[in-house]
């Protein structure tokens, strides 16, 4: 006799979860959509993350004992990342004038022993502090993903170790994610306090950047520029081998 098929009588109807989570799907979409603007539309990005729960109730395992909830934002939010990463947004040439803002930043710091502020930056690469900030809209995508990782050892419920650790062969992976996660956590000290309060409350606290501008008193276009800037500052002290 034929075993009887896993069911997921403990979830609702799939129409029904989705009307559920469409508020966090929305939140997500608002949260990653200047990333993939002009490009990609908020629409899109919602239909990212409907496509990402879909994806949780097909593959939830509930012998895994991680909550659906947990489980499926995790795969929303993941689905919408993957949408924008799909995107060359950032032209060749201007990636090229990342790295020297890059470069630029490791020489100022070097000089300086302290990260540099950004008239010190715009001065250096010979631009007004107009066009340096014109520069920042331009790179506000660069690698955006990369501080993601803050998320990571907070996804569930449980023993986050347990959960980056897929398999014995992943544990040189973890370690090495761990130590990045102190090299990141030296380099924030280093920032301005203005940027360490944007990304603390983007990304450890969730708020979107409309809402971060409101809380800071800015507008949503300068702390995506505070933003942009902070990431390369970070990208800076990570790629450096002395640091």
């Amino acid at each position: 006799m034929n075993k009887p098929m896993k069911t997921l009588t403990q979830l609702p109807p799939l129409e029904i979860l989705i009307e559920e989570f469409l508020p966090s799907i929305n939140y997500y979409a608002n949260r990653y959509s200047y990333l993939g603007q002009p490009v990609l539309s908020k629409e899109d990005l919602v239909s990212a993350g409907i496509t990402g729960l879909i994806e949780a109730y097909r593959r939830y395992d509930p012998s895994k004992k991680v909550k659906f909830r947990t489980y499926a934002e995790k795969r929303i939010r993941g689905a919408i990342i993957d949408e924008i990463r799909k995107l060359d947004i950032i032209p060749r040439s201007v990636r090229e004038r990342a790295n020297k803002v890059e470069e630029t930043v490791k020489e100022l710091y070097r000089k300086k022993g302290e990260m540099p502020q950004e008239e010190e930056i715009a001065l250096a690469l010979g631009l007004s502090i107009e066009e340096y900030f014109k520069l920042l809209d331009n790179l506000k995508g660069i690698q955006f993903v990369d501080l993601e990782i803050f998320k990571n050892l907070n996804e569930f419920d449980e023993d986050p170790l347990e959960n980056l650790i897929s398999s014995e062969e992943d544990l040189e992976n973890n370690i090495i994610f761990k130590d990045l996660i102190d090299k990141l956590e030296k380099a924030l000290e280093k920032l301005h306090e203005k940027e360490r309060l944007v990304l603390a409350l983007y990304y450890y606290e969730g708020l979107t950047m409309k809402e971060v501008a409101k809380v800071l008193g800015y507008t949503e276009g300068r702390i995506s520029q505070i933003h942009t800037q902070a990431i390369l500052k970070l990208r800076t002290l990570l790629h450096d081998e002395n640091f």
